[in-house]
C-alpha cells in the first residue's frame, strides 16, 4: 500500500490570534491518517513563532507574507512554500469539521479541485449551504455567485495550481473576491469534485473589508474587465452591476448608484439588487441593515 499523500494547509492571518488557534486546532484534529503540514502566513503583522510545531504527521510552520500585502499575496506565499501534493485553504476565522480532508481525498478522483459545503455562523444564526454536483457549474457560479463556493472548503492538486489554474490574483483590489476569481479559473481549468456535506464552519462578520465600498467597487470593475464569461450572460452581468449599484448607494453616491440601477434593470428586470439599491438611495433602509438581514439568512449582496 502506497503512503498517503501530504496535504499542505495554508492559513493566511492578520490580528486574529484566538480564532487562528481554533483554525489550527481543527486542522491538526483531522481524521485523515496521512501527513498534514499547516502553513501560517502572517500578513502585515508580527509572526508568532510560538505556533511552530514539528509534531509527526501534523507540523505547523509560521512565516511572513513575502509577496504583495493582502490575502492574495499571503495565500501565494503559502502555496509556494508548501511541500504537499495537495493544497487547501482555511481562513483564520473559519474552522473545519474533523472528516473534511479524508472525505475530499476519498472523492477527488481525477479532478483538479475538490470543494465541500459550509455552515455559515453569523451572530448566532446558522445556515447550511451545500453545493451539489449538478449545481456547481461555471454557469451557476457566474450567474448566482454560489456562496457555498468558499475558499475554506477548497482542496487542490498543487501541480494544477502551478500549471493550469495559476496562483491567486494579487492584482485584485484589496484581494476582494480573490476566492471567487480563483474558483472561476479552477472550473475553467478542469473538473471540481464535490463533497455534499457542510464540512466547514464559516464565521461571517469578521471580514476586514466587508464595508469598504471603494475597494468593493474597484474589485467588481476589475472582475468585469478580466472575465469575459460575465459578458456572455445578461443575468450574470446584471448581478454584478446590481452589486456595484448597492456599493455606490452605501457610500452615498446616489446618482452613480441610480445609473447602475438603470443598467442592471435593462439587462435583467427581475434583478433584486437593483430594487434593494433603490430602497437604500431613498433611505427607506440602510445598507448595514440590508447586509445584516442577508447575512442572517446565509446570503450576501
Amino acid at each position: 500500500m502506497s503512503e498517503l499523500p501530504l496535504v499542505s494547509v495554508v492559513i493566511a492571518t492578520r490580528n486574529r490570534p484566538e480564532m487562528l488557534r481554533t483554525a489550527i486546532a481543527a486542522v491538526v484534529a483531522q481524521s485523515y491518517e496521512g501527513p498534514i503540514e499547516c502553513l501560517i502566513v502572517f500578513d502585515q503583522t508580527d509572526v508568532d513563532q510560538s505556533l511552530n510545531s514539528e509534531e509527526p504527521l501534523r507540523s505547523v510552520r509560521v512565516m511572513p507574507n513575502t509577496r504583495t500585502p493582502g490575502l492574495a499575496g499571503a495565500r501565494n506565499t503559502g502555496i509556494l512554500q508548501a511541500h504537499g501534493e495537495y493544497v487547501a485553504f482555511c481562513d483564520d476565522d473559519d474552522y473545519w469539521r474533523p472528516t473534511k480532508i479524508a472525505k475530499q481525498l476519498a472523492g477527488i478522483g481525477s479532478a483538479l479541485t475538490s470543494a465541500t459545503g459550509i455552515e455559515i455562523d453569523y451572530g448566532g444564526h446558522q445556515t447550511e449551504r451545500v453545493p451539489t454536483r449538478s449545481t456547481f457549474t461555471l454557469e451557476n457560479l457566474v450567474r448566482k455567485r454560489l456562496m457555498e463556493a468558499h475558499p475554506s472548503s477548497v482542496l487542490m492538486r498543487r501541480d494544477a495550481i502551478l500549471d493550469k489554474i495559476g496562483l491567486v490574483d494579487e492584482e485584485l483590489p484589496g484581494s476582494f473576491g480573490e476566492d471567487y476569481d480563483y474558483i472561476i479559473r479552477a472550473l475553467q481549468a478542469g473538473q471540481i469534485a464535490i463533497v455534499e456535506e457542510p464540512l466547514v464552519v464559516v464565521r461571517w462578520g469578521q471580514s476586514m473589508f466587508s464595508r469598504d465600498w471603494d475597494t468593493i467597487i474597484a474589485a467588481i470593475d476589475y472582475m468585469l474587465d478580466k472575465h469575459e464569461v460575465f459578458h456572455r450572460d445578461p443575468k450574470a452581468l446584471a448581478r454584478l452591476y446590481g452589486q456595484r449599484s448597492f456599493a455606490k448607494a452605501a457610500r452615498g453616491d446616489t446618482q452613480d448608484a441610480l445609473r447602475d440601477v438603470r443598467k442592471t434593470l435593462r439587462l435583467s428586470p427581475m434583478e433584486k439588487r437593483a430594487y434593494v439599491t433603490l430602497l437604500v438611495t431613498t433611505r427607506l433602509i440602510s445598507a448595514p441593515k440590508v447586509l445584516d438581514i442577508a447575512h442572517k439568512r446565509g446570503h450576501g449582496i
